[in-house]
């Protein structure tokens, strides 16, 4: 009582303000990398947009979340985690397109782009990680920002062979390993929102048999 909630109030205000920042961050970053992505012919800079694409739309569910229920934060998470998983697929099928009809990646613009979306992504992954332990939400964005970063060190490593072999299918294979990486970053955020429904209904049970 002698705090009235300001602390909660506090923290969800410096969440939401985070949120809004690497928000703000993926968004822009999707629409260059995307851009830039077509314009390098790179599957791996493509992939790796729709992940940005991914984030920003799990931060702006995130968002919603802050300061509501644990079951409304674990919906959040489950969308967030089924949104992954469909731009992965998205991913997957470019990929496939690609390999078919034949691409000549630009090894100099997907390493620039690689390097820029690189340091997006430590920006993110730092401001996120002060609020990781607070609850599932925040745990899933931290996971997303972890994965970003070791796609964009895939992305930047891809763009320095295929520079240096003249061959498109090292943009192939990260394009395919980043599509899996989010693929696996959705599975692992849904296993962790159904373990919180789990611990949740337990909980509301215990109390509803306390009181019956």
């Amino acid at each position: 009582m002698s705090d009235c909630g300001c602390k909660m109030e506090a923290r969800n205000k410096q969440e939401r303000k985070t949120l809004l920042t690497v928000l703000t961050i993926n968004r822009l970053m999707f629409f260059i990398e995307f851009g830039f992505g077509f314009l390098a012919q790179s599957i791996g800079l493509i992939a790796d947009s729709l992940d940005m694409f991914a984030d920003a739309s799990v931060y702006a569910i995130s968002l919603y979340a802050i300061g509501r229920s644990v079951s409304l934060k674990t919906k959040a998470a489950f969308i967030s985690g089924i949104t992954q998983i469909a731009l992965a697929l998205t991913a997957l099928a470019d990929v496939m397109r690609r390999f078919i009809w034949g691409s000549e990646p630009i090894s100099g613009l997907i390493i620039g782009i690689g390097l820029l979306a690189l340091i997006a992504n430590v920006t993110c992954l730092l401001l996120i990680s002060k609020h990781r332990q607070r609850d599932v939400n925040m745990r899933a964005l931290w996971i997303f920002s972890k994965n970003d970063v070791i796609a964009n060190l895939s992305v930047i490593v891809s763009g320095g062979i295929v520079a240096l072999t003249g061959s498109r299918y090292p943009d192939f294979v990260i394009g395919f390993m980043i599509a899996v990486l989010v693929s696996c970053g959705g599975f692992q955020i849904l296993r962790e929102a159904r373990t919180l429904s789990v611990v949740n209904n337990e909980r509301k049970q215990r109390t509803q048999s306390i009181f019956s």
